[in-house]
């Protein structure tokens, strides 16, 4: 079993780099995406560039009519419903997609919630949590009979938020005291730590996964966050125009590492690790600097416990 390093590979690209750009010259034809949230923000803009390389997009919608608007003009895209949050939703959605008989190519796990109001779903899990993480664990491990052996990836699109908490394991559901970034931060740590065992798993198989933070965006993402929140963070004025434009990256730079993750023939044999900015991430500096990748979301024995606990949350797991 390979271990890829969690260290820089010189990719070519950057923050600065687009949707476009990172698919230049690879032809998806006859490809098929998943691609979850894939009608908003980073995931809408993931489904446009794969579909312009060729590929077959399925998008799982919470809201199928609002998804269907959206993504109408598309060419090769298909809208099938989809609650995260909601266990028997999700064995919905993989049932009928395993019912087609089509395999995967790449599952990118877009959709996200960020910073909400504490809120419950499912058996009393913190939303946040059980959408980002548990939904997306379930959807995968009931998808996992598709997936493409030999060459299938899954992308986990995490966030720099990660750094904001580890796996709080004596109250993974924020029963006491909670805090709407630091529940965040946990769910984007989840999802990186899911990358990282679902890698060690799938490799004998060939499918690698991979996680990411995608870059500081101004999308609907932020919908739960007030105005006076985003204007005392310096992102907006009061207006709600952007203070920072160099600060953020347009939808299409912020799309660009998921599709980098799913796509690039650089990162054929590896897997495991976190990304940013089009390039596999170094680990966290000591001095705090929110760069690269905390190791709580990348060490494997974390990795493992987290899967096991996953599992036993959702009553879903293809390797058991």
């Amino acid at each position: 079993m390979s271990t890829t390093a969690q260290h820089k590979i010189g990719s070519g690209f950057g923050a600065g780099s687009t949707a476009d750009e990172v698919l230049a010259g690879i032809d998806l034809t006859g490809r098929l995406a998943i691609v979850t949230g894939g009608y908003s923000g980073l995931g809408l803009e993931t489904t446009r560039a794969l579909t312009r390389a060729g590929a077959r997009v399925v998008v799982p919608a919470r809201r199928p009519a609002v998804a269907h608007e959206t993504l109408t003009g598309l060419d090769d895209v298909e809208v099938d419903e989809l609650d995260l949050g909601d266990l028997e939703s999700v064995r919905g959605f993989a049932e009928r997609f395993l019912a087609s008989g089509r395999a995967v190519d790449f599952v990118i796990d877009s959709a996200a919630i960020m910073a909400c109001p504490e809120t419950r779903v499912g058996p009393g899990w913190e939303a946040q949590f059980a959408t980002n993480h548990l939904g997306h664990f379930a959807l995968v491990n009931r998808l996992w009979p598709a997936l493409e052996p030999g060459g299938a990836r899954v992308v986990s699109v995490s966030s720099r938020g990660h750094h904001a908490s580890g796996i709080r394991w004596d109250d993974v559901q924020w029963r006491h005291g909670y805090d709407k970034w630091e529940a965040y931060g946990q769910a984007k740590t989840a999802n990186a730590l899911f990358a990282r065992h679902l890698d060690r798993l799938g490799q004998d198989a060939g499918v690698r996964a991979f996680s990411l933070h995608p870059g500081g965006i101004l999308t609907p993402l932020q919908r739960h966050l007030p105005r006076a929140e985003m204007v005392e963070r310096g992102w907006i004025d009061e207006q709600g125009n952007p203070l920072n434009p160099e600060g953020f990256k347009t939808p299409e730079q912020g799309a660009a590492t998921q599709l980098w993750a799913a796509t690039s023939p650089r990162l054929d044999g590896m897997g495991g690790v976190y990304l940013e900015d089009c390039d596999i991430a170094e680990p966290a500096p000591a001095d705090g600097e929110r760069v690269g990748v905390k190791d709580w979301a990348s060490d494997p024995e974390q990795a493992a416990r987290l899967w096991t606990l996953s599992a036993e949350l959702t009553g879903v797991n293809a390797f058991a």
